[in-house]
């Protein structure tokens, strides 16, 4: 480490230097020329934070209730996929962070710890908190699809996360360069055979994720499957990939739980909103209905605030947290963890926030862009 860290950007730079390249390239890239990549981490400097002052901020509470259970912050840990080639650790030390954070954590569908290690990481310490969801991907053979489902009901996960904006892989040109597959010691554990495991030897020229997602994951997906999985799990189902209010009013009229609006942090679909700039229309689509997350872009604390006050109930990251894994394992993602909540802590003391619930419309306001000659 060149010093102390005190920003996300200096644990990506400490990762990089210290990540293999094909690794790196992975964990941060985005699709085609990385538009929509760049622009996620951008949106949020297109809004102004407007505070009030004189309020008593000697006080700030940022606890939240997700789908009925209890965070410490409105800050969650998203789905992040292959978690061993940025520590040997992975997953299960992501847990343990979030953990003694006391918040959510979403586990990756293609997660290189099973579903059950990372339920014993998460319960394993006496104390504290923390809440897993399952990332759920729907496979073309449904009934493995489904023994994913009951595992995670059996292991005591929280909610079911569906993407639903990968019927194919995003086209990730580094990933092509590189022939992206994972090392040889890792394997995709929670399932059995090798090609679902994707552990196998030769993918050809292509990013070997992509030979993988087109061979097991189901590109018939509709709306029709929202129903299907929810007549097969009590959980709660949260769509994850939701970009427009009309896909936002089609997924609550399908008895959803939830809404993640993410554009899958720019892997998928090159050139489409950031999701920051597509928050509040999905909010005001949704009319309470349902709850609304989102994930894509968040750097900072003010980024948090900004997108709490714009309808989000919770923000979820995902690369941060492998720069911090990557760094120093669990100490590296709680060090991101509690960065992100003093920042949220200090940014709503400024702004004369005391509680999550005082976080309005009202805090944010447009930057008015001008041509200057």
């Amino acid at each position: 480490m060149s010093g102390q860290r005190v920003c996300v950007s200096d644990f990506e730079e400490d990762a990089r230097k210290s990540l293999p390249k094909a690794v790196y390239d992975y964990y941060r890239s985005g699709a085609d020329e990385q538009h929509t990549l760049v622009d996620n981490v951008a949106a949020f400097n297109r809004w102004h934070l407007v505070p009030r002052v004189l309020r008593d901020v000697s006080s700030i509470d940022l606890s939240v209730s997700l789908l009925g259970q209890r965070l410490s912050m409105p800050l969650c840990v998203s789905a992040t996929a292959m978690q061993r080639m940025a520590h040997p650790e992975g997953e299960t030390a992501t847990a343990r962070a979030c953990l003694a954070a006391d918040t959510g954590m979403m586990l990756s569908s293609w997660a290189t710890s099973t579903i059950e290690e990372v339920m014993s990481a998460m319960t394993s310490s006496v104390g504290g908190g923390g809440v897993l969801w399952l990332q759920l991907y729907i496979y073309k053979d449904r009934e493995l699809t489904l023994s994913l489902v009951r595992r995670a009901e059996e292991a005591e996960y929280k909610a079911i996360f569906v993407t639903v904006d990968t019927p194919y892989l995003g086209r990730r040109w580094n990933d092509v360069r590189n022939r992206f597959k994972l090392p040889s010691h890792l394997s995709l554990p929670n399932f059995k055979s090798a090609s679902l495991a994707f552990s196998e030897g030769n993918y050809g020229n292509d990013s070997g994720l992509a030979v993988y997602v087109s061979k097991a994951i189901d590109p018939t997906l509709c709306w029709d499957d929202i129903t299907w999985l929810k007549k097969h799990t009590h959980l709660p189902v949260i769509v994850k990939g939701i970009l427009t209010g009309e896909d936002a009013v089609q997924a609550v009229n399908y008895g959803v739980d939830g809404i993640l609006v993410s554009n899958h942090g720019a892997r998928q679909l090159d050139g489409v909103p950031a999701t920051l700039d597509v928050l509040e229309e999905v909010v005001s689509a949704v009319q309470g209905r349902c709850e609304v997350y989102m994930d894509g872009g968040a750097r900072r604390g003010t980024d948090v605030l900004k997108a709490l006050a714009l309808g989000a109930k919770a923000v979820f990251i995902g690369r941060p947290v492998l720069w911090g894994l990557a760094c120093q394992g669990e100490q590296g993602v709680s060090e991101v963890l509690e960065l992100l909540r003093e920042e949220l802590r200090l940014a709503m003391a400024l702004a004369g926030c005391r509680s999550v619930s005082e976080i309005n419309r009202s805090l944010v306001r447009r930057r008015e862009f001008t041509n200057r000659m």
